[in-house]
């Protein structure tokens, strides 16, 4: 990703631990993480700093829980980083979709006409509109967290399982999470060479 993608993941990830912090709950920062879907570590470090600039205060409850309470400061922040990411995801959808569609369609005229997906976020649900379009099937969805569940009908699977039927090219159809799938692929013995990630404009 280039500077400008990673100074807006960067934002998006501060405005989804505001939005997760504004319900007020003894959240831990484990909760946290699962919930906004962000490592443990960078949730930690992200906290500190929203500490610092006076966006979130630390309440201490019985027992060393916690709960991070939004300031004044934080609650304009978090409006402002909502309109932010309005612009965000709007440009995300629009770029995103014609990038994978061009992959898609490249991937076609190779003689393409199953793929893999792995990763489970918006822009994945991007990726199956240009996969659809481009008159390619959707045969596995690969992401340990919420497998079991259903994507546009297809069975979510956990990485370890999946065995290769034949030469579907895996898509890597996560922003916030490639470079962990990618890890994540890797350890589970995927051959490398099939694995393709976001496109460019992601």
């Amino acid at each position: 990703m280039n500077d400008k993608t990673d100074k807006a993941l960067d934002s998006y990830r501060s405005f989804l631990l505001l939005s997760e912090i504004a319900g007020e709950e003894p959240l831990s920062q484990r909760e946290l993480s699962r919930r906004a879907g962000i490592a443990v570590g960078l949730v930690n470090s992200y906290l500190k700093n929203l500490v610092a600039k006076g966006y979130v205060r630390v309440k201490n409850f019985p027992r060393n829980r916690y709960a991070y309470l939004l300031t004044p400061t934080g609650i304009a922040e978090k409006s402002r980083l909502a309109y932010q990411h309005l612009s965000y995801f709007t440009n995300l959808y629009t770029v995103a979709r014609q990038d994978y569609l061009a992959l898609f369609q490249s991937l076609k005229a190779e003689g393409v006409t199953e793929v893999v997906f792995c990763g489970v976020d918006e822009v994945a649900e991007i990726a199956y509109l240009s996969l659809r379009e481009a008159g390619l099937e959707l045969v596995a969805v690969l992401d340990d967290q919420g497998h079991g569940n259903s994507f546009f009908g297809v069975r979510v699977m956990p990485l370890i399982v999946w065995e290769q039927r034949g030469n579907e090219p895996i898509v890597v159809t996560s922003l916030k999470r490639g470079d962990e799938l990618i890890e994540g692929l890797k350890k589970a013995g995927v051959n490398g060479w099939r694995f393709i990630v976001a496109p460019r404009g992601c």
